[in-house]
């Protein structure tokens, strides 16, 4: 009898332990802490969402998400990318500059983070060192056709027209139909008063991309030879791209002296003078 009485007591005992126990669990809540490797993930997927964002435009928010992504993981090169895009678009180049170091730092052997480097320090005009940026991400990236032809752009500021034809040359045997390369061959070939191998290079752009600027650059190489074909041209291009019609504009799209000359006689013909009020109020219009 007393060995029975034991037992009951005994599992009473343990009945009351778990009850116990469930009543504890109802009252305390509980808490989920995730780990590292969820923490990681989860600022990846921020990250992306805030690429995303810079894609739409979306500049302010792109930026904010990229931010939080970094708090969370800052061990990341591509997130320290990604908030370099955010802060380029939102024209803030120093910490841009800041947050590329810090990518370098994690990983030097991206070439990206060196081509967005060459970016920020062309928009602070500080081109000596995006030239060295680009040398540096085209060290690790040979065959990237964009980032050769930007390093060639870089020549043709400093007017080393050979230098930057033969970039734009390489450019162009990576990917032949890379007209943008073709055009700015064609401009260079013009300061070097190589007129009719610019007009062959205008042509071959333009068959490739009925652009603004070869419709242009093509017209005012021919205005002398073929004044008819070139106000043409010259009116596609305008109607196409009317920032065409500011010389400030065609310059920082890198037109030389000699060409940025021979454009504005074409653009004082009395046959495009309504092209071109129309092209400048369109200017007006949209800033």
């Amino acid at each position: 009898m007393k060995k029975f009485s034991k037992k009951i007591v005994w599992i009473f005992l343990i009945c009351f332990y778990f009850f116990q126990i469930e009543i504890v669990r109802a009252i305390v809540p509980y808490y989920y802490f995730p780990t590292i490797k969820n923490l990681q993930k989860q600022s990846l997927y921020i990250g992306k969402n805030a690429y995303q964002l810079l894609y739409f435009g979306q500049y302010e928010d792109s930026l904010n998400l990229a931010k939080l992504s970094i708090k969370i993981n800052p061990n990341n090169e591509k997130l320290w990318l990604i908030l370099a895009e955010a802060q380029i678009a939102n024209k803030k180049y120093k910490n841009a500059l800041n947050s590329l170091n810090k990518a370098e730092q994690l990983n030097s052997n991206i070439s990206e983070i060196y081509f967005a480097k060459s970016t920020v320090y062309l928009k602070i005009s500080q081109q000596t060192k995006a030239k060295i940026a680009l040398e540096k991400g085209i060290k690790i990236e040979p065959n990237n056709h964009k980032a050769i032809f930007q390093l060639g752009n870089i020549l043709l500021m400093e007017k080393n027209y050979l230098g930057a034809i033969k970039l734009f040359d390489k450019s162009i045997k990576i990917k032949p139909d890379f007209w943008q390369a073709i055009n700015n061959q064609g401009l260079a070939y013009f300061e070097r008063k190589n007129i009719n191998l610019s007009i062959k290079l205008f042509e071959s752009a333009i068959s490739i991309e009925e652009n603004a600027e070869p419709l242009l650059g093509l017209a005012s190489c021919i205005n002398t030879q073929d004044n008819k074909l070139a106000i043409q041209l010259a009116k596609k291009a305008l109607a196409k791209d009317p920032k065409y019609v500011n010389y400030d504009y065609r310059k920082e799209q890198l037109w030389g002296e000699k060409l940025q000359a021979a454009t504005e006689i074409l653009l004082q013909n009395e046959q495009l003078k309504k092209d071109v009020i129309l092209a400048k109020s369109k200017i007006n219009e949209s800033s």
